[in-house]
This record gives structure tokens, C-alpha cells and sequence, in this order.
């Protein structure tokens, strides 16, 4: 069974020449070994030296050459606007102290539906929309695998 070692990111590859496609939900989307099927049957396993976080129209290439599509899979998301830039920073901070991932869609935000974020949200202000669309949410600074030294004596 050939594997898919490679990533080709979205836009730097033709979709058109894909052999299939794989979708994938946010979680999904954040591998370093997965066996998947695509929908044309292509059965393969993904075998990358590093998690990484596969986004929408990112290809896999092969062992041969042959590329698989990676699609988002729509979720059921909450996208957040606010009056102001200002206070959609504020309400960005929020998201963020309750550790949720959130993705920044130019000037709106979007998280996974929650019940209690949602309350939250709109306590502080918030215009919110129920919509279905792939998550793409964005990766701490720590979450990319990344080594970081730190100096006790605050030098």
C-alpha cells in the first residue's frame, strides 16, 4: 500500500489533478498517522515525521507522485461579529481565556457551537450566526511543535 509522506499546501498545487479527495473534520485534520480512504476508494496511510494541521485544499502526495485532496468537512460553528474591531478584540480575549480555538475569518470569528460560550458571547455583546463550514482554527504558538528554552534567572 503506498503511503503519503508529503503535504502539498493549498494553491501551490493543480486541485484538478487530485486521484481523490479525503474529508476531514478540524480534529481529523491534525495528524502525523491516520490510515484513510478517500472517496473514490483510495485507501492509504498518512505517515508524516510531525503532527501537523492539514488545511482545506492541502493535497497528500503519494509515494508514486499521485496526490489525494484533503477537504474540510462542515461543522456545525457559531460565527461571531462585533460592533467594532475593538470589540471584537475584546471578545477574541474571551474565546481565548476559556481556552477555545477560534478561527479568524477576516473580520469575524468562528468557534464550534457551544451552549455556554454562546450565552457568554452574547452577554458581552456579541452578534452570533449558527452556520455549517469547515473549521480551520488557528494553532497556539506551542502547538506547531516547536522547542523553546527558557532561562530561569531572567536573563
Amino acid at each position: 500500500m503506498r503511503r503519503a509522506c508529503e503535504i502539498r499546501t493549498a494553491g501551490s498545487w493543480n486541485a484538478a489533478t487530485a486521484i481523490d479527495c479525503v474529508v476531514l473534520d478540524g480534529h481529523e485534520r491534525h495528524r502525523r498517522r491516520i490510515a484513510l480512504t478517500g472517496e473514490r476508494g483510495t485507501a492509504f496511510p498518512l505517515d508524516l515525521p510531525q503532527a501537523t494541521a492539514l488545511k482545506d485544499g492541502d493535497g497528500l502526495v503519494l509515494e508514486d507522485g499521485a496526490i489525494v485532496r484533503v477537504a474540510g468537512k462542515a461543522e456545525l460553528l457559531l460565527e461571531i461579529t462585533a460592533a467594532s474591531p475593538q470589540e471584537l478584540a475584546r471578545l477574541a480575549w474571551h474565546i481565548g481565556n476559556r481556552h477555545t480555538e477560534v478561527q479568524v475569518v477576516g473580520d469575524r470569528l468562528h468557534i464550534r457551537r457551544d451552549r455556554v460560550l454562546e450565552e457568554m458571547l452574547r452577554g458581552l455583546g456579541a452578534r452570533l450566526t449558527s452556520i455549517e463550514a469547515p473549521f480551520d482554527p488557528e494553532h497556539g504558538a506551542y502547538g506547531h511543535g516547536q522547542q523553546h528554552d527558557y532561562d530561569d534567572h531572567g536573563s
